[in-house]
């Protein structure tokens, strides 16, 4: 098959994928943005692509796939359209932002030719896959207890101009909606979907900056994710995960630069056939692109970008497919849900499949 040919929507973090999926081996063939200065700028780092002003267009152009980074709330309707017209789709940061749009899209998927899947590179982040290794070698035993931060350590003024602008999709999503990058690693490192979820304001004085969710897995594992604005971002590109087994426990290093891409494994002496307690640091290899080695914090993207050409071009799996993006995807919507409720643990709901 020829190259993949690509349409992108939205060209704010949209061009920088446009910009991967380029190295990665596929064409970038058309692209969209509302805002002018956006698509001049993606003129001049595409040539040779179409560069319209809205995503309609792109329904008429000769596509195999579409690039969804328009505003973190307006992914489904996109994706339904587009998978209607048997365009592959790669949807990012949230499948959707109701019950009933994870419904339509999950019946979109399953009725397309074309393919769905999440573009969440948390789950390929270097220490993601590491933990992901120990959990099926069978070091951790059966998973208890998985923790997962996504923190920002911005200042109060640049976190208020963010979340405070009623123009920017920040604005008017509520705080526990962006947990795409803490729940996709949790399911895809217990195989679990969530059932039940219960949310917390961390800091009442500022109810807005991060909250805490204790999810509860269809494995009987309990899941917490933090995310947000707090101060002690983590560098592995602002994610943290701890898995703690029935036999030892991964979690990732808080430490900066490299490390903070390590991995520490704990293993206690009852559960060691030597009786001895090991506690070893691990480091993930670097992934390598046209024989170069990728940036650590790009890794994930550059693997997610692959497995979607992959999926593409060879009809493999979808690396997050459609029912565990909306699965993840609901977490906050439930977890407002919650919030509302004076944090009382609210189900979720039934999806078809799940």
């Amino acid at each position: 098959m020829t190259s993949v040919r690509v349409g992108v929507v939205g060209l704010r973090m949209g061009l920088h994928l446009a910009m991967w999926c380029r190295r990665v081996g596929m064409t970038v063939v058309a692209a969209c943005d509302r805002d002018p200065e956006r698509r001049t700028a993606a003129r001049a780092e595409l040539p040779g692509a179409a560069v319209v002003e809205t995503w309609a267009h792109l329904l008429d152009h000769d596509l195999d796939a579409v690039v969804l980074a328009n505003d973190f709330d307006e992914h489904a309707p996109l994706a339904i359209a587009f998978l209607e017209r048997g365009v592959h789709v790669l949807s990012e940061s949230a499948a959707c932002a109701s019950h009933e749009e994870g419904r339509e899209l999950i019946a979109a998927a399953d009725r397309s030719r074309a393919t769905y899947s999440f573009a969440e590179n948390y789950v390929a982040h270097p220490h993601v896959r590491l933990i992901r290794e120990a959990v099926d070698a069978g070091e951790l035993g059966r998973i208890s207890l998985i923790e997962a931060d996504y923190l920002h350590g911005m200042s109060p003024q640049d976190m208020n101009a963010l979340v405070g602008d009623p123009a920017h999709w920040r604005g008017r999503i509520p705080p526990t909606a962006y947990c795409t990058h803490t729940l996709s690693p949790v399911l895809a490192l217990t195989d679990a979907s969530p059932v039940e979820v219960t949310a917390f304001v961390v800091d009442e004085a500022d109810p807005r900056a991060a909250v805490v969710m204790a999810t509860r897995l269809s494995s009987g594992a309990l899941a917490l994710t933090r995310h947000g604005f707090l101060q002690g971002e983590p560098d592995s590109h602002w994610s943290w995960v701890s898995v703690r087994g029935t036999r030892a426990l991964a979690e990732s290093v808080r430490a900066p630069g490299e490390r903070a891409w390590a991995v520490r494994v704990r293993t206690e002496g009852w559960a060691a056939p030597d009786g001895r307690t090991r506690d070893e640091e691990r480091l993930p290899p670097r992934h390598l692109l046209d024989g170069e080695p990728v940036d650590r914090a790009s890794e994930g993207t550059v693997r997610l970008l692959q497995a979607f050409r992959a999926t593409v071009e060879e009809g493999k799996p979808p690396l997050v497919p459609v029912r565990s993006a909306v699965a993840a995807s609901l977490v906050g919507v439930i977890g407002a849900r919650s919030l509302a409720n004076g944090s009382r643990p609210i189900p979720m709901p039934a999806l078809p499949g799940l």
